[in-house]
């Protein structure tokens, strides 16, 4: 092999492990929802290239409303899935859209788009 094909070799492992890390890698932090006025769990959720934040801490027992609000007209992200609360919503671009639920057991969720390419996590503490 020569000396281009091992720099290009290298490039291409890197650019591959890369997005690897992006979609499949470890979630850290995250933001902790506020209670409102209403007494709900409240976060908006951008939608856009993925979605921020991507990790929302609640309390368990206490209603919860995630706004998404979809900025981008990839198809990958018409949609959010909370399939371990049975929840699912199209996201309109430019609209808001609350999902309500109310997290009972205490673990990590994961919320994505349809496709699954689109990751998002929440921890209910």
């Amino acid at each position: 092999m020569s000396t281009d094909q091992l720099v290009v070799l290298a490039v291409s492992l890197s650019l591959i492990v890369g997005i690897v890390w992006f979609f499949w890698g470890p979630r850290r932090g995250g933001y902790r929802a506020p209670i409102t006025s209403s007494g709900y769990q409240e976060v908006m959720i951008l939608v856009k290239g993925g979605y921020t934040p991507d990790v929302v801490v609640v309390e368990h027992g206490k209603p919860v409303r995630l706004n998404f609000r979809r900025e981008e007209s990839a198809v990958c992200s018409e949609m959010v899935v909370l399939a371990d609360f049975g929840k699912s919503a199209k996201l309109p671009q430019g609209e808001t859209v609350p999902i309500e639920f109310l997290p009972e057991q205490p673990g990590e969720y994961e919320f994505t788009c349809q496709m699954g390419m689109l990751r998002g996590k929440l921890i209910v503490e």
